[in-house]
Parts: structure tokens; sequence; C-alpha cells
């Protein structure tokens, strides 16, 4: 596994310990289909959350969670819609959040960015 795998799977992990501290419930980890992958699908009370997970090892390029940009977010909102429609949740409240993990320092820094953008047309 190369070294942007790696630290990308460490920052999985540690936001899913994170969510779980805020009250998360987890759902899913790497929830696959044909369209791609959503790193976390949570719930929060009656609210499915989907998390992007972004981690880095170097502020060099800025903070993680600039990196969700515009494409990225049609993307997770095609990914969303099909999970949605394959669970038989299409009328549940859902939104999308992301969790930056910054390695730079000695211990991890998470960031959570809550309802982070809405639903993008594809």
């Amino acid at each position: 596994m190369d070294k942007r795998k790696a630290v990308g799977k460490r920052g999985e992990d540690v936001a899913c310990q994170y969510l779980l501290t805020k009250g998360y419930k987890l759902l899913e980890k790497n929830y696959t289909c044909p369209l791609g992958e959503i790193d976390i699908v949570a719930q929060v009370g009656k609210t499915i959350v989907f998390v992007e997970v972004r981690s880095i090892s170097t502020l060099r390029f800025g903070p993680a969670s600039l990196s969700v940009d515009r494409r990225k977010q049609k993307k997770l909102s095609q990914l969303s819609l099909y999970y949605l429609q394959k669970k038989g949740l299409l009328n549940e409240n859902a939104r999308f959040d992301v969790v930056s993990v910054n390695f730079s320092e000695n211990e991890p820094h998470v960031e959570l960015f809550p309802n982070a953008f809405d639903w993008q047309e594809a």
C-alpha cells in the first residue's frame, strides 16, 4: 500500500473513532457501489450522514477539507442517492459532513464540518 493510501486508511479509522465520541452511529465504512465509494455512512438521530474523510500528512497544500471541491460534491451526491435508493431510505433526512484529519503533528488533529455542503445536481 502506498503512503497516500495508508494515510487515507489511517485517517478513516481515526475519523470513525472520533465520530463515535460525537454520538454518530456508524452504518457503513467504505461503502462501495458501481458509482464509487462512500467513506462513512452514519446516523445522527434520524438523519443519515454521508461522511467524506480527508487526511493529510502535511499542511503544504492547505487544509484537507478544502479538497472537497464541486466535482467531489457532485460525485458524493450521486453516491448518496444510489445508497438511499438501494436501502429504501429516500424519505429520510440526509446530509454531508466532512472530517479532516491532519497527521502533521504528533497526535492527529481532527476537525468535523457538519452539513458541509448541499446536494449537487449531476
